[in-house]
């Protein structure tokens, strides 16, 4: 499989740890940790993309209850396919690039790039850690999650009101 070198030193796995509001920016950050904790990545979003990932945070566990797959899920299924690796490849002006990669039953990999947040969404949804290019980590913000003030914007109930306070006119139209 081409993608042999995640077990080696090229990647860094991360989980989702959670989101927070960020307080200078306004905006709302998805966390990502290590396992050691030594590295702490943010990934900053924007408030309609932030509203998906906080419904797939919070409420995953009501789509497993209900038994109904998403489209994604039922197009891999039905491709034989199956994700294995997501991955943050790049970061060029402030920007992560990120892909999924996916393997057929026959080994044939694809490999898809997509948006950062998609990324975390896919995370999330397949439970799978979030591989991060080792060369990107020293040009990436990272925080220390011992900081005080982290810890008092960490808080999940400033990130549901920043949500309450959202504008639908701010995130564009869409007709039905």
């Amino acid at each position: 499989m081409p993608d042999s070198r995640v077990g080696d030193d090229t990647f860094l796995e991360m989980q989702v740890y959670g989101f927070a509001l960020d307080a200078i920016a306004q905006m709302p950050v998805i966390i990502l940790k290590d396992a050691s904790g030594e590295h702490t990545v943010p990934v900053w979003v924007n408030a309609a993309e932030s509203v998906a990932f906080a419904a797939e945070f919070v409420g995953r566990e009501i789509s497993v209850r209900s038994g109904r797959k998403d489209l994604f899920t039922s197009l891999l299924e039905r491709l034989e396919m199956k994700i294995v690796m997501i991955a943050i490849d790049a970061l060029n002006d402030g920007l992560f690039s990120a892909s999924v990669r996916m393997e057929t039953t026959g080994g044939e990999e694809l490999c898809l790039d997509l948006h950062v947040s998609e990324a975390m969404l896919l995370s999330l949804k397949y439970r799978l850690p979030v591989m991060v290019k080792r060369e990107i980590l020293g040009n990436i913000a990272t925080l220390d999650m011992n900081e005080e003030d982290f810890a008092k914007e960490n808080n999940a109930r400033r990130f549901v009101d920043f949500l309450d306070q959202l504008d639908p006119s701010t995130m564009g139209k869409y007709p039905m």
